[in-house]
């Protein structure tokens, strides 16, 4: 952990970092560590030429797989463990996310993708469906009639395409994905960590549980009560009466 930004790397390139049981538990394990540690931020990203290419199943007997135990044991724990990191998450995503990766992207907070990212639903071509989150993802941003498209025929979305349809926040090369990611996860870092938690627990509520305009109001107010009486409310408030930049320390 360098500056209060953890760093996760998927470092398994000849597979294209798809994710065995294994690498499943190490992934859980480096979230929970990089928790226990204090990060302020963090930042998810991939070796080799793809971010995920989704479950890893060079070895899966068809005949014997038990693909529910394999996503409700060991892959829902892992995305909810993502989804619920008390900082902000960042992912850099390049090449192939699909399946299992773009679950990690779905349990990430902001992704930034390269421009020829591929992300979709190849699931038809192995006579299964699209899993780990993306059902959703794509309901909610693309419609029913484009999520069906991609599921029913395979296709698969550039990072671009992606960005224009507004299932991620910004497309850009490939050579710049991760630098600028990592730039706006350090900054995450060294801002108001408290604030940002108060609100990645308001989207969360807006987006699972429903809440409407007024509730969220109120929930919006309460959060304010709470930052008033902090460390950082106060450092933030004296900086910009004094005219220089806050020194935010999460408490």
């Amino acid at each position: 952990m360098d500056g209060g930004l953890a760093e996760v790397v998927l470092d398994a390139p000849k597979k294209l970092n798809s994710l065995d049981e294994a690498a499943l538990s190490e992934l859980d394990d480096a979230y929970r560590e990089a928790e226990a540690a204090g990060a302020r931020a963090l930042l998810l990203r991939g070796e080799g030429k793809g971010f995920c290419a989704g479950r890893d199943i060079s070895a899966v007997d068809p005949s014997t797989d038990d693909a529910l135990g394999y996503l409700q044991e060991k892959v829902t724990p892992v995305l909810r463990r993502m989804a619920a990191f008390p900082a902000p998450t960042f992912a850099a995503v390049h090449g192939p996310c699909l399946g299992v990766g773009l679950g990690l992207a779905i349990a990430t907070d902001v992704v930034y993708v390269a421009e020829d990212a591929k992300i979709g639903s190849p699931f038809a071509n192995l006579g299964a469906t699209l899993d780990s989150g993306g059902h959703a993802l794509f309901v909610e941003r693309l419609g029913a009639h484009r999520t069906l498209d991609l599921i029913y025929t395979a296709d698969l979305m550039t990072g671009e395409e992606a960005v224009r349809s507004g299932l991620f926040s910004r497309a850009l090369p490939g050579e710049e994905l991760v630098e600028f990611t990592r730039g706006k996860a350090v900054r995450a870092a060294a801002g108001a960590t408290l604030a940002f938690r108060e609100s990645k627990e308001l989207v969360r509520r807006l987006r699972d549980d429903r809440i409407g305009l007024w509730e969220s109001l109120d929930e919006e107010n309460r959060a304010q009560g709470r930052l008033c009486s902090s460390q950082d409310y106060a450092e933030g408030f004296a900086a910009f009466q004094d005219k220089r930049r806050p020194e935010f320390r999460g408490v």
